[in-house]
């Protein structure tokens, strides 16, 4: 069993509560708009992290960072991107990336609201953990934790956090 830590949009800001929540995480997982590599520094001191730009990130993320990443853990097939869409709203470039790679996960950021929807069209759990940074319009901030056991991920939790 692997424990995911997911956050997105920390737009250069890392609450402390991160270290609490996610202290027994195997994982973090970035869905984009980390916005300093201090941010991205700090989770990668912290635990392993699997990251993906975002559209306010500079080059400094670019570079080290892919625009998305296609990837496995255990039995499950994920796809990790920052602009995406949510079922059945795909945005014009992921929609055809989902279809192609059939992956069991769907993971985005971007809107700041977070959102698990399964599809039954596409076959794939859609997540965005919302935004946990100071910069944003949503009223509270949100980070997810799971579990992926064999093939399936399970033990979801929404963590919010104070703004």
């Amino acid at each position: 069993m692997t424990r995911i830590g997911l956050l997105s949009d920390t737009h250069g800001f890392l609450p402390p509560q991160i270290y609490t929540h996610f202290k027994d995480v195997d994982e973090i997982w970035h869905a984009g708009d980390i916005g300093s590599i201090e941010v991205a520094d700090a989770l990668e001191k912290f635990k392993p992290l699997r990251a993906v730009w975002g559209n306010i990130d500079g080059h400094d993320l670019r570079i080290r960072y892919p625009e998305q990443m296609l990837f496995r853990v255990e039995d499950v097939k994920i796809l990790m991107m920052h602009i995406g869409g949510y079922p059945p709203k795909y945005n014009a470039e992921s929609k055809p990336i989902l279809k192609k790679y059939q992956p069991h996960l769907f993971i985005c950021g971007h809107s700041h609201i977070l959102k698990v929807i399964p599809d039954p069209i596409l076959n794939v759990l859609h997540i965005n953990p919302g935004a946990c940074g100071k910069e944003g319009w949503q009223k509270v901030n949100t980070l997810i934790r799971f579990s992926i056991d064999g093939d399936r991920a399970k033990d979801l939790e929404v963590i919010e956090l104070k703004k």
